[in-house]
């Protein structure tokens, strides 16, 4: 019997019961039980009932899963609030998984928590790993350090960060019977399977490159000597920039990140802003170092299906001939928000190329993690990286 995976989505108003229905689907398509139960569903939902609701099917299946700002299945994308769960099963591969707390009180230290605990699991065979961060209680970056901290530093790691239906208010990662905040969720694989990932964005730059001369973490304070809020004044005018120190800058500047030019990527490297303070310094999802050239970025949803389906060719080409068997996409929701309605264009084009059938599911989320320029096969090259606005598609096949 080969790698086999199965998806499943519900929604309604009782969380155990649409957890239960999703899981149920799942189940049934794939006609026993599973050893990985994969789990993503809208903040909405009591996280604990819904939880139950998938533990009373998937039984002792490993389980984890994250709240998202949106779920995604083979269907596409989810148009109201809903679980989406995927079961897989394989005999010749193995899960392991742990949870690493507190990314409040240090992300690194959180991120290698967790790798050690699913390296220790797993042993020596540990091949790929998949994380599932907290990014409003840390910087996301750091705690993908952590991880290769305890992995090393060219480890094969992909994810998304959890969401909340776009509210930045309260994430939570799910393992086992249980629901975190604050935490990161590690899934290790090991066995005889193939791994495909890619990684774009297709945010162009606009106007002109700035250097950053003051920074602190994630928190940009200068630009070119002046507060770093400038870089959208310059863009918007002073009235619409004032707006944003009023509101969420990650609401409004959301199809306007910024792009930082990093070695070893095609693409610059995309990092969200999030708030500005009232002394115009920028607090992004993830650092931005002094020094770096930054650009300010625009999306365009017709770059975006274009290089998604491109990601997706490359994940499918990594796998060296294999058929796909099951499909993981991590999206930030900028992308969703940039398409609208037309969030399904993106995920047809990436089914394109891996396969309308292909069992897939994703969600929606506040950053992403994956090797700059999203090559796997030569682990020397592998450099995983924390990214923003960017798709990420994870294929695994025999």
């Amino acid at each position: 019997m080969s790698l086999r995976a199965e998806v499943g989505v519900s929604s309604g108003d009782n969380a155990y019961t649409v957890g239960a229905n999703a899981a149920q689907e799942a189940l049934t398509k794939l006609g026993f039980q599973a050893n990985l139960a994969i789990v993503f569903a809208s903040s909405a939902y009591d996280q604990e009932k819904l939880l139950m609701g998938v533990r009373s099917i998937t039984k002792d299946a490993l389980l984890v899963g994250s709240s998202t700002a949106g779920e995604i299945t083979t269907d596409g994308p989810s148009i109201k609030h809903s679980v989406a769960v995927m079961l897989m099963s394989s005999p010749d591969v193995k899960f392991y998984a742990a949870v690493g707390e507190g990314i409040a009180n240090g992300p690194r230290d959180a991120g290698k928590r967790v790798g050690e605990e699913v390296k220790k699991l797993a042993g020596t065979d540990l091949k790929a790993f998949m994380m599932i961060p907290d990014v409003l209680a840390g910087n996301g970056a750091d705690t993908v350090r952590g991880v290769l901290d305890a992995l090393g530093e060219h480890f094969p790691v992909v994810g998304g960060a959890s969401g909340d239906d776009f509210k930045f208010e309260k994430t939570f990662q799910y393992l086992n019977d249980k629901v975190y905040s604050g935490s990161v969720v590690g899934l290790g694989l090991v066995g005889n399977f193939k791994m495909g990932i890619g990684v774009k964005h297709g945010w162009i730059p606009v106007g002109s490159p700035m250097k950053v001369t003051r920074s602190t973490g994630a928190v940009l304070h200068e630009l070119n000597g002046a507060p770093a809020i400038n870089i959208y004044k310059d863009y918007f005018g002073a009235e619409e920039a004032e707006k944003l120190q009023k509101e969420t800058l990650a609401k409004l500047a959301i199809t306007y990140p910024l792009g930082m030019t990093v070695a070893g990527s095609d693409e610059m490297l995309i990092r969200d802003p999030i708030t500005v303070d009232k002394n115009g310094s920028i607090t992004c999802a993830a650092e931005i170092p002094e020094g770096s050239e930054i650009r300010l970025m625009i999306g365009s949803r017709e770059e975006a299906v274009k290089v998604a389906k491109l990601a997706a060719e490359k994940a499918i080409d990594q796998l060296d001939g294999s058929a796909p068997k099951a499909v993981i996409i991590f999206n930030c929701i900028a992308r969703n928000k940039l398409f609208g309605e037309r969030s399904g264009d993106e995920i047809d084009a990436i089914q394109e190329a891996v396969g309308k059938t292909t069992p897939l599911i994703g969600f929606y989320t506040y950053g992403e993690q994956a090797p700059l320029g999203g090559e796997v096969r030569n682990i020397e090259k592998c450099n995983p990286a924390f990214h923003n606005e960017t798709v990420v598609i994870c294929v695994l096949g025999e």
